[in-house]
């Protein structure tokens, strides 16, 4: 069986903005992908040919003194917090900055614990021999994706098509491990400035939704780079995002619900089972 690599590298900039109308932005400024992902679902997931873990739910907890304290210190501060925000206005803003915003920046690359946030992975996670990985660029406010993709499916008897790498935020989660969403409900634009390798990307949105049917519900959008050595701005209209379940495009295209939203960011090829 042939094996096709290839090399993969993508230089993204300080942050994301999204905004509702075109804006001239200082030239000092540098945007990136906005992302987040659904890892609720996450866990559904079995390798194929692993077999199943037949464990009961009370023998996966492992239970550590200290560092149950310490979590019920962070969440009773992150707890303070939500109530404190409450009185100052809404995310903790002032309620005149929230009416009049046109720009929001959603994400910013300010040193070595802004990479905390971001998880980068590959088809690794099912047996695939791709890799990826994330670093800080020279002047420390750049994000760098780097890796290798490679073709080869998995010897597990199902996969029949292998390769991909993926750079997604973490789910942001409020006291007491409660799910928090972006709402970009009075936006319409997603800007970026990326540098990239000259190969198309894929960005990809979703939304939560109230059917367990339509978890595996997508948005998504071509991005296609430059593979030049300067900086490359993108500016897609929400509309723009097409709608696709188990990558197949639906032929009922339904308008993106933006008051939840998540996001990732995902390498030009995909993988199947089927």
């Amino acid at each position: 069986m042939a094996v096709s690599k290839t090399t993969l590298k993508t230089l993204f900039g300080v942050y994301g903005v999204i905004h509702r109308q075109t804006l001239l932005l200082p030239s000092t400024l540098r945007c990136s992908v906005i992302l987040s992902s659904r890892s609720i679902y996450e866990r559904d997931y079995r390798r194929p040919g692993q077999p199943p873990d037949t464990r009961w739910p009370w023998q996966k907890i492992q239970f550590d003194f200290s560092k149950g304290v310490e979590g019920i210190k962070k969440h009773i501060g992150l707890l303070k917090d939500e109530f404190v925000q409450r009185w100052t206005g809404p995310e903790g803003r002032p309620l005149i900055d929230h009416m009049l915003e046109q720009t929001r920046v959603q994400w910013e690359f300010r040193g070595p614990e802004s990479l905390s946030q971001w998880v980068v992975s590959s088809d690794q996670e099912i047996g695939g021999r791709s890799e990826a990985y994330i670093k800080l660029g020279k002047n420390n406010t750049t994000c760098m994706l780097y890796g290798t993709l490679c073709s080869t499916p998995p010897r597990d008897g199902e996969t029949r098509y292998s390769g991909y790498c993926t750079l997604r935020s973490k789910q942001p989660l409020a006291s007491f491990d409660r799910k928090k969403y972006y709402d970009w409900s009075s936006f319409n634009t997603l800007h970026m400035r990326i540098r990239g390798d000259g190969r198309p990307w894929m960005v990809n949105m979703s939304a939560e939704t109230f059917f367990s049917h339509q978890r595996d519900d997508i948005y998504s959008y071509f991005l296609y780079t430059r593979g030049g050595p300067y900086w490359q701005d993108v500016k897609i209209p929400f509309s723009k995002f097409f709608l696709s379940s188990r990558g197949r495009i639906q032929d009922d295209q339904h308008v993106l619900w933006l008051d939840k939203v998540s996001m990732a960011f995902s390498s030009p090829r995909t993988l199947s089972s089927n």
